[in-house]
């Protein structure tokens, strides 16, 4: 019984170590205590890769790694958003919108107190296709606005098998077969993996693709445990290189979207391993 009391003891030290280590480091590369809720978490935080919570992060995480990479790139480089955009022709809930109505003014009701609506003076029919838009960023040469370098952040739509996995997949290999650089960032568990030779089993990852360098590819394979790595943002000379911080930019797009918030009212999905649940929740407990 002793035993048991010290076993948990211990582990609950250990998680809060492991909290004051994220909060020192964040403070160390700006992200003071009063001034920003950084993640809890000392790598990817799994609680990000829910349904409900991924698109919005895929957009802030792309703002920040937009925002990294300009005033590292200039004054030869300039960095721009492109979006994918993949159609699907079937009905989808929309998640958070309510319904509102317009209203005429108390003056329109001749002071009776009613309240007539507002009619619009054009009718339409929604149609049952759905587009769905996904970011990636792009880095142009300003002398001449030819594309230099494309990073992804892997979305389910890219991973999923079926239309827009393939839409994908002969985007990137068009990419791959040009002199374009290229990265690719996978922060979800879920789905089936990219095609490539070679890689380790892990549980995200980071591919840096260097046109003269291929078919060789760097990897950076990254376990829920770790922390994201810095990575090489491949580019011509002069410049040769920037580097990306990719844990701080987590922690900069958690705090910025107030992701601490209500991101910790359900389970990861996919759901975890047990003995890395057991692990996820001491960093989300009070």
């Amino acid at each position: 019984m002793f035993r048991g009391s010290l076993y948990v003891t211990m582990e609950t030290v250990t998680a809060s170590l492991q909290r004051e280590i994220v909060r020192v480091d964040s403070a160390k590369h700006g992200f003071g205590e009063n001034a920003t809720m950084p993640s809890p978490f000392p790598g990817m935080n799994p609680y990000l890769e829910r349904d409900a919570v991924w698109s919005d992060f895929h957009s802030q995480y792309c703002m920040a790694i937009k925002k990294s990479l300009v005033p590292q790139v200039q004054p030869e480089f300039y960095v721009k958003f492109n979006e994918h955009i993949y159609v699907h022709e079937e009905t989808r809930r929309l998640v958070g919108l309510s319904d509102v109505s317009v209203t005429r003014s108390s003056q329109q009701s001749h002071g009776n107190g009613d309240v007539g609506l507002l009619d619009a003076p054009v009718h339409v029919r929604l149609t049952d296709n759905f587009e769905e838009r996904v970011l990636f960023v792009e880095i142009f040469d300003k002398e001449d606005n030819t594309l230099v370098t494309l990073i992804e952040l892997l979305s389910p739509a890219n991973k999923k098998k079926g239309g827009d996995r393939e839409q994908f997949l002969a985007k990137r290999r068009q990419i791959l077969k040009s002199s374009v650089d290229y990265v690719e960032i996978d922060l979800l568990r879920g789905g089936p993996r990219l095609p490539m030779e070679g890689m380790p089993v892990c549980d995200y990852y980071v591919l840096v693709s260097r046109a003269e360098e291929r078919p060789d590819m760097g990897l950076w394979p990254v376990s829920l445990r770790e922390p994201l790595p810095i990575v090489p943002i491949p580019l011509p000379a002069p410049k040769k290189e920037v580097r990306l911080n990719l844990q701080d930019l987590l922690h900069q797009a958690y705090d910025e979207a107030g992701y601490a918030n209500y991101i910790y009212s359900g389970p990861p999905t996919p759901r975890l391993r047990a003995e890395d649940a057991r692990w996820a929740k001491r960093f989300v407990q009070g």
